[in-house]
C-alpha cells in the first residue's frame, strides 16, 4: 500500500529499548507547565476511551509504531516478541505514563478502570492503511 513506508534500520535503530518511555523534563513558569510527549515524525494521533474490563489488541503491526500517553485511569499491557517462543509480559500501566510498541511486537491492553489515552502512530490510521499493516493473533492477555 502506498502509504506504508518501509521502515529503515536507523529507524528501528532510534525507537525507545523499553515499554514505559521517560519523559523529558517540563517547562514550568508561572502559567504553569508543558509537557513534551512526543517529538518525531508520525502520520496519526488518535484519542481512544477505553471502559473498564475491555480489552483492545491482541495483535502486531508489520511496520507501524504507537507511543501511548495515558491521561486517565488504568491497564494491564501484554507483550512479546512476534515469532520466538518468549513468554508474554506483562506490565501495569497509569495515569500520566507514556508507553512504546514498535513493530513486530504482539500487544493486548486489559483496562482495569475506564481510561482515556493519546495514541500516536508512525503510519496513518485510515482504516485501509491500518488494516494493511496489522496482524491479529489469538489472545495473549490472560
Amino acid at each position: 500500500m502506498k502509504n506504508i513506508r518501509p521502515i529503515s534500520e536507523k529507524e528501528k535503530n532510534s525507537l525507545p529499548s523499553s515499554v514505559i518511555v521517560d519523559l523529558p523534563m517540563p517547562f514550568i513558569d508561572e502559567r504553569g507547565l508543558i509537557q513534551p510527549l512526543v517529538d518525531i515524525e508520525m502520520r496519526s494521533s488518535v484519542l481512544i476511551i477505553s471502559k473498564a474490563g475491555s480489552v483492545r489488541a491482541n495483535h502486531y503491526h508489520k511496520t507501524d509504531w504507537h507511543y501511548c500517553y495515558v491521561l486517565s485511569g488504568e491497564l494491564k499491557y501484554y507483550y512479546r516478541t512476534h515469532g520466538t517462543n518468549e513468554l508474554t509480559k506483562e506490565i501495569n500501566i497509569k495515569e500520566g505514563q507514556m508507553f512504546f510498541t514498535p513493530p513486530m511486537v504482539e500487544h493486548a491492553m486489559v483496562f482495569t478502570e475506564k481510561t482515556h489515552f493519546l495514541t500516536w502512530g508512525r503510519n496513518s490510521r485510515l482504516q485501509e492503511v491500518y488494516e494493511a499493516d496489522v496482524c491479529r493473533i489469538s489472545p495473549i492477555n490472560p
